[in-house]
This record gives C-alpha cells, structure tokens and sequence, in this order.
C-alpha cells in the first residue's frame, strides 16, 4: 500500500510540476544573462506575472541593502515605470541609479503600517503596465503572498519583496512557507581585487533558497553595474549546487 501511495505522490508532483513550469513559459521570464543562473531557473530567468523574495543574509544593514540593491537591478532591466512600496524613506538614490534605476522610473508610495505595504503592492500590480511592483516588508504571511502572486498573475506584473529586519528575531520570520515563485538571498563579501590598489567592484554570495519547479543554488558573483547586470565573479570559486536541495532551510 504504501509503494501505490509513493507512486501517486510521485505522479501528483510530476504533474504539478508541470503546470508551474507552462505558467512561468507563459508569463515570460527575464533572464539574468548569466548562464549558471539561468539554467538553474525554470523558463531561464525570473518569471514575469509572479512574486519573488529577497533578504540580506543577515540581520545587519549591510547585507540588507545589498539585497535592496540587488532588487534595484532586475528592476532596472524590466520596461515600464517602477512603483517602490515602504515605511521608511531611507533609501539611498544615488546608490540607485549606480546599478542603473533612474528616478524618473519610480514611483515611491510610502506609508506607515506594514500591512497598508502590502495592500499598495496588490493595487500597484492590479493597475498592470509597470515593469514591476517592489515592496519593502519584514514579514510576508502566506495568505498576503498568495494574494500578491494572484494578482502579478493577472497582469503579467513582477512583483519583488525586499525582507527588512529591524532586528535578528525578525529575520526567523524568512523561514515560514509563502506563495513566493523563488527566494533569494544575498550577502555581501569581500570586493574582487583589482591588478592595481584600489577599490575592486562590490562582491555577492546570491543564495536561491527556494525555486518552484527549479533547483536552488549559490554563487559568487560581481555586484550589479550601472545596467542592472552582475556576473559570476571570476576566481571566486563560485559554488552552485545542482543536486536540487535547498542549501538552507527555507
């Protein structure tokens, strides 16, 4: 009995698989132009039309706002007008504009609960039109990811979630179950080293810790240029794993 129950789970998980990976073909994907990235990700980039997370590594400020820059980047590469969701106006535009997203794209919305975040995020993407809708939230509860992926869904919108944690307790909250089609996360590390001194381009450790119908990954990479783009960072020893286990508990 218990090898039919593994053969219709097996078979349920086949078939699952299966739609997700026609609604991300359907949707459209944007890829990061990097071939160990894209291969890892079902359609070869980010899915259009779904939701995506992304945290700091840890709970300090520094690797939050390599995330934040990181979700500046794919934004940047999108087309359309940008709509950025907060609660607190402490984002650093020029640091913006480095990785290539100019003001002229984004339109700030900003507010003071968390919840009225989330509520701008689902109208923003309704609206449809933007290149993609970014929301700055410490927790995302499934029922709130699930509405925010329905409506990227309907309109073919990106949406982007940029975890921010006031405090370590609150990073726990990454770990919980949502409607996210991946997560990601990013840590800062020592800059590339440059043949001459100075100061070399920004270095990342970009964790995938969750791909839907996809592998999850690491690798080292160079930090976004002035176009959005990044790169697998040479001589960094850049470690992906293909095997399709989470590389953290997720």
């Amino acid at each position: 009995m218990s090898a039919v129950r593994a053969h219709v789970i097996a078979d349920l998980r086949e078939r699952i698989s299966a739609i997700e990976t026609h609604a991300v073909k359907k949707a459209g994907c944007l890829a990061f132009g990097v071939p160990e990235i894209d291969a890892v990700l079902p359609g070869g980039g980010l899915a259009h039309g779904a939701l995506h997370e992304f945290a700091g590594g840890g709970a300090g400020t520094v690797d939050g706002a390599a995330a934040a820059l990181f979700v500046a980047g794919i934004a940047t590469r999108t087309t359309g007008p940008i709509v950025w969701c907060v609660t607190r106006p402490d984002l650093f535009f020029p640091a913006l504009a480095q990785v290539g997203l100019k003001a002229e794209r984004v339109i700030f919305v900003e507010t003071d609960k968390e919840e009225e975040v989330l509520a701008n995020m689902e109208d923003a993407l309704a609206f449809g039109g933007l290149g993609a809708v970014v929301g700055e939230i410490v927790r995302l509860p499934m029922v709130a990811s699930r509405r925010l992926q329905l409506a990227a869904e309907k309109t073919g919108t990106m949406a982007l979630a940029v975890r921010r944690w006031r405090r370590q307790a609150e990073a726990n909250d990454f770990g919980q179950p949502t409607a996210s089609t991946t997560r990601w996360r990013v840590s800062v590390r020592p800059s590339e080293e440059l043949p001459v001194p100075g100061v070399g381009r920004p270095r990342w450790l970009l964790e995938l810790m969750r791909s839907r119908a996809g592998q999850c990954a690491e690798f080292e990479i160079g930090a976004c240029d002035d176009t959005g783009r990044i790169h697998i960072s040479g001589g960094s020893g850049d470690r992906s794993n293909t095997s399709g286990r989470s590389v953290h508990s997720a």
